[in-house]
């Protein structure tokens, strides 16, 4: 007598397996959350390593902006050199001192980024302090870029700003520049701030 499962000599087909004996299929598992998690961690490491190339370039450019020309000054007979630099204005002046505090900040958030990607066990802890230094850091810098860009705009009376680039032209180009470098810093901070409080939610 032929066994169940054995072929059939008529019809050249296997009889069906009773249902007790057939193979159960299991459902492929879930995808694992570290992909999750790794993704989080390399975009946030990505970010804050453009937030520090962002922020030192702008200060870079900021503190490189003095420029001397000879101009003629009401009462001199002749030309005499007059330098525009950056602290002249209390605005650039706490400008500069946002983005060395950015620029440390981006620095040492960037190990602690580092560390994270190595030993996981952490995360969720040090993810709320820096959620906030993240939120902190963004209000700083906006309020600085945006107090800077305001007087760069507007100009001030004692300064002459309305009139200045059109003598100091090397100086204005790398006043905007740092203000748009600035800017972008501000931008990824607000990114930053978003990924943090999503990574805290991650397992």
């Amino acid at each position: 007598m032929a066994s169940i499962g054995n072929l059939d000599p008529e019809v050249g087909k296997s009889e069906p397996i009773p249902e007790s004996a057939a193979p159960v299929l299991l459902p492929p598992p879930p995808p694992s959350s570290c992909a999750s998690f790794l993704g989080f961690r390399k975009i946030d490491l990505i970010t804050r390593v453009v937030l520090f190339s962002a922020t030192l370039t702008a200060l870079i450019v900021m503190v490189t902006s003095d420029q001397t020309e000879m101009t003629q000054i009401p009462g001199v007979p002749s030309p005499a050199p007059v330098s525009a630099e950056f602290k002249e204005s209390p605005a650039f002046i706490f400008l500069v001192v946002a983005l060395v505090v950015a620029s440390f900040y981006a620095l040492i958030s960037t190990l602690v980024s580092i560390s994270l990607l190595l030993r996981h066990e952490f995360t969720a802890q040090i993810s709320v302090y820096m959620t906030s230094l993240d939120t902190v850091m963004l209000g700083i810098l906006a309020f600085a870029t945006g107090t800077a860009g305001g007087f760069a705009l507007k100009g001030n009376e004692d300064v002459g700003w309305n009139k200045i680039c059109n003598v100091y032209d090397k100086f204005c180009r790398y006043i905007a520049t740092s203000l748009a470098s600035s800017l972008f810093a501000s931008f990824l901070l607000l990114l930053l701030s978003i990924c943090s409080a999503l990574s805290k939610r991650t397992p």
